[in-house]
């Protein structure tokens, strides 16, 4: 059987040396089905320094790859007669699973690593494609190079001892994988699932490809073809039409905090005075409404709540300022590209009053958000002197938001 080549011109060989205890390749070396080839660009350099980069015409910082070394090398290989040149650069086309099996039928991958600022454009022409592991930027190629080499090399026949077990995986099917679980039965009060002991195979067939579908709407829904889409069960189904795939969404937020001696009292931003000199007790300022129109907005995309992103055991938010922390979170939301469309919330106090603060706390919350003030309804209420907060231990707030995701 023909070895599978790769051939990867780079500045750090020493990097790709952590192959050597990657047990697919390890296995695929040992067994004489792929080899590793490194071209160091360095040898290839210029002068007696070896220069290999250089400063950007037009000026700007960093230094950028010079052509002359990387040509040098790729002529220095020897290609096959199906082979392909891959530039990884965080330009390209982001890795997919089917990518690796098109390669898997080559007998060649060279591949080029950029480095630094990157390459000079003219490297481009050297290339059959352009790729990248993802949007964001390494300091150089050698890292998405392995991971090109290690998701290849387990395609590869004589690689894995079970080759059944690619069959199921993540992206093979366009779906993601289902749950896997193992001995023991019962872990922390974790159970496995009753299906997966039955015995009874068909079943369990079933269920894992109903979980794989499940899995892949809850995470990735963009990989669900319509065909398996019309396979899921109507309560997991969402509006497709029109590509508008959950327009909305909705989160509720909660907070409650204790009133004590020596803390100020501050809610929606606004210092109050109780009649008894008592505040709210927290890590932070310990703002009620703040903390619960970000749990509200966190929750709305499920991304869990605001002791995940301000926890209590950092100093660095000690007495912070939580409208500054609602600032950070709002900036999430609209990164992941969802934008508020109303917030409704009701602070719960016996006392003191807060209607008269009303208006300052929807004026900080609004410029705070950056969005209308009327789109943001606060409300007070008294617990009728039941509970904590209606034996004053402590004042709560409970909030409501509806995003819409962005054109």
């Amino acid at each position: 059987m023909t070895r599978f080549n790769f051939d990867v011109i780079t500045l750090f060989p020493k990097a790709f040396e952590l192959i050597n205890n990657l047990g697919v390749i390890t296995r695929a070396l040992e067994k004489n089905l792929i080899n590793v080839n490194l071209h160091d660009l360095r040898e290839y350099g210029e002068g007696n320094y070896r220069q290999v980069d250089d400063k950007p015409y037009g000026g700007g910082s960093g230094m950028v790859l010079k052509p002359e070394p990387i040509y040098k090398a790729h002529d220095s290989i020897d290609k096959l007669p199906n082979s392909k040149t891959l530039l990884m650069t965080p330009q390209g086309k982001v890795l997919k699973q089917q990518d690796l099996l098109r390669w898997s039928s080559l007998d060649q991958l060279i591949i080029i690593c950029g480095q630094y600022e990157g390459f000079d454009e003219r490297v481009r022409c050297l290339a059959d494609e352009e790729v990248s592991i993802g949007d964001y930027v390494l300091s150089g190629g050698e890292i998405p190079s392995i991971s090109i080499i290690n998701g290849l090399t387990r395609l590869l026949p004589g690689t894995l001892g079970d080759p059944g077990s690619l069959i199921d995986e993540s992206h093979n099917s366009s779906l993601l994988e289902y749950p896997h679980y193992t001995r023991p039965l019962i872990f922390r009060e974790m159970r496995v699932p009753d299906i997966l002991v039955s015995g009874n195979h068909e079943e369990i067939k079933l269920w894992r490809k109903q979980k794989m579908l499940e899995r892949t709407l809850d995470r990735r829904n963009d990989l669900i073809s319509n065909d398996d889409y019309k396979k899921l069960p109507k309560s997991k189904r969402i509006n497709r039409d029109s590509n508008e795939i959950m327009k909305f969404r909705i989160g509720n937020g909660y907070d409650i905090h204790r009133l004590v001696e020596g803390r100020d009292l501050i809610i929606g931003g606004v210092k109050m005075q109780h009649p008894d000199n008592l505040g709210l007790d927290g890590h932070s300022d310990a703002d009620v409404l703040s903390h619960s129109i970000m749990d509200a907005l966190l929750g709305a995309l499920s991304l869990g709540d605001i002791g995940k992103y301000f926890p209590p055991s950092d100093q660095k938010w000690k007495n912070a300022d939580s409208l500054f922390l609602l600032s950070k979170v709002i900036e999430l939301i609209r990164k992941e590209g969802w934008e508020v469309n109303n917030i409704d919330s009701v602070i719960v106090a016996e006392r003191p009053k807060i209607k008269p603060h009303v208006q300052l706390m929807k004026n900080n919350i609004s410029n705070t958000l950056q969005i209308n003030g009327s789109f943001i309804g606060i409300k007070a209420t008294t617990n009728e002197k039941l509970g904590p907060e209606g034996r004053e231990e402590g004042i709560s707030c409970h909030s409501v938001v509806l995003l819409e995701k962005k054109e």
